[in-house]
This record gives C-alpha cells, structure tokens and sequence, in this order.
C-alpha cells in the first residue's frame, strides 16, 4: 500500500525536470513535489519526511533556511529565556520566552549582560584558552521573582567578544524551596540545640514541655500543619503512644495503634516500614482510621534516628490531595529533627539515670576488697575466741554490717525505692484533716506503697494499694477515689493510662505522678500535663514534698508540725486496703523494677 511507502519532499530545479524524475522515484516512494523553496520550507513545518530531493544548486539555500528554522523552533520551545546582546548594548535576537517576561526584567537582563562583556573583555587577555572565559552565572531579583542567568561571550577571530548570548529562567520556585529547606533546617538545628546548663536545672517534665512548645510552633509557623500528632514507639509493646498532639479530637488519639503494615491504620504502617505515606483521599484510602473531624487528606512520616524508627509524625487536613511530594520531603527532614531531640532528652534521663548506677558499680568494685578484707579478718578473729561468745556476737555484727553496706550501695545502683526523711517525721498522730477521704496509690515497689500509705494515714485518709497499672485502672472503674498517686513505669499499664482511666471514670480528681530519676518512657508527664495533671514527684522525693503535693490537690492548708498531735508511741493506723495481695507480704506487689 501506498501508505507504507517512504515519503520524499521534492524539489524541481533548473536541471531536474519534475516529470522524469517525479515518476520515477513514484515507483518506491510517496512524491510531493514542490517548486520554490519557500514551498519546501512550508512543507516541511507541517509534514514529516522521510528525505528532501532537489537540486545541488537549491539545496544549499534550503538547507541555510531549515537551520535557521530549526534553531528558531528550539529557541523559542525552551523554557529559558535567551538573548544576543551586541557590543553597544542592542537586542541582536530574542526568544518567546523572554519576550514573555516583564520590560523592566529584560532591561535588568540587557544591563546585566552588558556588565558580563565588560568582565569578558578584561578577563580574556588573561587567558590562553578563550574557553576560560566562556560562561559567568549571576542571580538578580524583580520584586518577589527570582531569576538567574548564565551569559556566554561570541568571540570573533581577534578574540574580542563580539557579542553575548544569555540565557534566563525564573529560579523562584527553587529559590523559594531552598529557603524553606535552609529555614527547616535552621528550626531543626534550633529544635535539637539542648542548652545542657539550661536544660539541666530543669525537671524532666519541663524538659519535655519546652520541647513539645518548640515542636508545636515550628510545625504551625514553618510548616503550617495545625492538625497532628507525635506518637513514640513503645519498643516493649510495639505500641505507638501518642507524646504530642495538636487540633486532633480526642477520640482520634485514644485509638491504639501498634508498629505493624496492616489493620493499625497509616501510623502503623509507616512505623512498621519505615516509609512515608501520603493519603490524598482519606474517603478512598483503606489504611485511614479515625482522626481529624471532617479529614480528607493526611500525610504521616517516620521520626527516623540512626535508620531506626523511633515513631510517626502524623498531620492531617480537611481539604483533598492537601499534601504533595515537597511537603513530604519538608516532614521527612523536620521529623530527623524531632527524633533527635526527643533522642536527646531520653539521653540526659538515661544519663541521670544510668550514672547513679554506674557511680554505685564503681563504689561496690572500690570497696569489694576493703570489705572482704574485712570479713575475712573478723572471721579469723572469730575461730581465734571460740568460748568468748561475748567478742564472736560482736565480731559477727562486723559481718552483718560489711553485707549491710554492700546491699546499701546494690539499693543505690538499682533505683530509689524509698522516700527520704520519713525518719525524722513526728511519730504521733496529727490532726485528721483528711478524713473521709480516699486515696489510691499505685507503685510496684512494695516499700514506696507502705511509705506512702504510713504518711497519708497519719492524717486520716483512707488508702487503697495497687502494685500496677492493670490493677489500678480495675479499681479505679469499681470505686471512687478523691486523689490518685501512681507511679509512672509500671508493669501492663504506665502512669499516663493510670492518669487517663481516673479522669474518665472520675472526672476532674486529682492525680500525682511518681519517677525514678526522671524516668519517663511513655512521655507520661507531658501527656498528662496537657491534660491537668497537678504534681510530678521525682523519686527519691522528701516527705515534706510529698506532703505539700498532697495538700495542694486536695486544696487544703497543711496542718503546721506536731498540730493537735502529742509525741509518743506510733499507732499502727487502719483502713487499709490493698489490691493484689497484702503489703504486709513482703513479696506481694514487688516486681524488682529499678528506677521507676
């Protein structure tokens, strides 16, 4: 078929009659004969050719013409702007783009390019290779556009530049993008600097408000997401806890959501693989669950530390398809920054933490010799007064005291378990000011719940123990209580879902916090501070503390020492009650955890 055949354009001369050749070349090709070159030229902008048969007289013109052509087509599809500017500042040629722009950005192009010959013309005699002076890149701004330019010198064979070629583009959009990476970055760089003086004398609790306050104003003023949510990954659990929130409901951030791809929504998804995820259509998408009133669209990145997942960084909107690859890209990096500075603050906990331990190990290794030595020589003085039953008694309380002190510095390295100055505390009774009332405490030390409940006694209270958090959220949905004091780092449930239940169940009752060196892995503190908690206490905590956090919930005056209370004997108070077995036990509620 004629259709299959190649095409050819033909162009009669003065020498090739149409006729001959035309029939002949019809017998293998499809011929169309033109006979100007203006004919061709028109031809050839709007067919396609296999080839171009003509004249060698004709060619050569037609060919001059097609460069031409083709150059202008190319020049003027880019999506640069370009120009030729003559030595005395003229317009040689300009593209459609160019024209396009604003007159007084091509006049800031032409000066600009006039400045480029200048610096070509001094430049050139310094250079044997004219292609040292072949380029220069400059930058210029019109009002809130950015452009850049690249001029290039047309030198003649004297080496002089003739002319300059320049080529334009608008760089506002990458202008603007890097402004707002560098502007992440600076925020980030803001986010992770911990002042370590600063931070230091801060309580754990006001460490991680500073952050949460740094993270919420940078997500709004920078990022401008109003809608989301931090959650950590739990690595025990696999459970993602939500740390930070902002503009989401409540029922939103009560779902549980656990580090696995499938059926824990797009949060568990992403903190399973590590990958980012963008929901252009929360109606369409089957990986949403429930979050924002009336959302459309969400993205959720990984906080990623060491290619570790440490959690999902999750915002969402009300309007579809909110969210494209650059703001993904811009979530990725701030959520770097998140990860590390949460990092960091678990650092310095840990650090407090683990040194205590650490400086217990080191005295225990220091005095393991002394102290044997000292077993060992009482031992041989006790064989030496075999009868003397007097000195052998007093030589084995040697003993005993050497193994006292070894278990002293072993309570040390594992974690405070006690409550300083209960000693020193008056004895007697004081007066019954909180009578009627009912306070629950919750701790898997079995010492810090008789503690306690020896103090909040003494003036009255009634006490019921828990010696974790499954427990307490059991007998906090079976009775009414008028204040909750829960530790923080508890088997089955932490202190924030202790804090959680009580003001479900009871509305607005007060609740006190308990940590070991600031130990809060859940993030329980800030959680429940958002929330209306009314006191943390940093274990090992003083008495007086203690005391003046409890009175202060109950928003009654504390009763000045020794207050309607003769010294004497202690009375062993009554009315306690205690879940999961008796504190009398001393087994009983005791996990052996350190530095809850």
């Amino acid at each position: 078929m004629d259709e299959d055949k190649p095409r050819i354009l033909m162009l009669t001369g003065k020498t090739t009659g149409p006729n001959e050749v035309a029939d002949t070349l019809a017998q293998y090709y499809r011929v169309d004969v033109v006979e100007r070159v203006d004919q061709a030229l028109q031809a050839l902008r709007q067919e396609m050719y296999d080839a171009v048969f003509a004249d060698v007289g004709d060619f050569l013109p037609l060919e001059r013409e097609l460069v031409g052509e083709r150059s202008n087509m190319v020049l003027n599809t880019i999506g640069e702007g370009v120009c030729v500017i003559d030595a005395d500042g003229r317009c040689a040629f300009t593209n459609t783009r160019l024209r396009s722009f604003n007159p007084e950005v091509f006049e800031k192009v032409r000066q600009i390019s006039l400045q480029a010959r200048s610096i070509f013309e001094s430049n050139r005699y310094g250079h044997s290779d004219p292609a040292q002076v072949r380029c220069k890149k400059f930058t210029m701004q019109h009002e809130d556009r950015y452009f850049e330019l690249m001029c290039s010198p047309v030198l003649d064979r004297d080496r002089r530049v003739r002319q300059v070629v320049t080529i334009v583009w608008d760089a506002t959009s990458g202008r603007r993008l890097q402004q707002k990476i560098d502007a992440i970055d600076a925020s980030g760089r803001e986010l992770a600097r911990l002042d370590t003086d600063a931070i230091m004398k801060l309580q754990p609790g006001q460490r991680l408000q500073l952050l949460r306050d740094k993270i919420i104003k940078y997500s709004k003023d920078l990022m401008h997401f109003d809608h989301f949510a931090i959650r950590l990954l739990d690595k025990r659990t696999n459970k993602l806890e939500v740390v930070i929130a902002e503009g989401l409901p409540p029922e939103a951030l009560e779902i549980d959501l656990y580090a696995q791809p499938e059926g824990n929504g797009i949060s568990g998804y992403v903190a399973a693989t590590g990958r980012s995820y963008i929901c252009h259509d929360t109606e369409k998408d089957p990986r949403y669950v429930l979050g924002l009133t009336h959302c459309k669209s969400s993205l959720t990145v990984p906080l990623m530390l060491y290619e570790k997942v440490l959690g999902v960084y999750n915002i969402e909107s009300q309007k579809v398809g909110a969210f494209n690859e650059d703001d993904r890209q811009f979530a990725e990096i701030f959520g770097r920054y998140v990860a590390m500075a949460l990092n960091m603050l678990d650092l310095l906990v840990v650090e407090r933490y683990t040194t205590t331990g650490q400086m217990a190990d080191n005295v225990v290794q220091e005095m393991a010799q002394p102290l044997n030595d000292i077993v060992t020589e009482a031992q041989t003085l006790i064989e030496e007064y075999i009868g003397d039953d007097n000195m052998r008694g007093r030589l084995n309380k040697i003993v005993d005291h050497v193994e006292g002190i070894r278990q002293s510095v072993r309570n040390v390295a594992s974690g405070p378990k006690t409550v300083l100055g209960q000693d020193e505390m008056e004895k007697g009774p004081v007066e019954q000011v909180l009578a009627g009332r009912h306070v629950l405490v919750v701790d898997d030390e079995l010492n810090i719940r008789r503690t306690i409940t020896d103090v909040i006694k003494r003036y009255g209270a009634t006490v019921t123990t828990c010696k974790d958090g499954y427990e307490a959220v059991n007998m906090i949905d079976q009775e009414r209580f008028d204040l909750v004091i829960s530790d923080i780092k508890m088997p089955y449930r932490n202190g924030y879902e202790v804090f959680a239940a009580a003001r479900r169940r009871q509305g607005e009752v007060p609740v006190i916090l308990m940590t070991g060196f600031g130990y809060d892995p859940h993030h329980s503190i800030v959680r429940a501070s958002q929330e209306g908690l009314n006191a943390v206490l940093f274990k090992p905590f003083k008495v007086e503390q203690f005391l003046d956090d409890v009175f202060k919930a109950f928003d009654i005056e504390r009763p000045a020492a020794g207050d309607a209370g003769a010294a004497g004997d202690r009375t062993e108070p009554s009315g306690t009650s205690t879940a999961g077995g008796s504190d009398g036990d001393d087994g009983a509620g005791s996990s052996g955890a350190s530095g809850s």
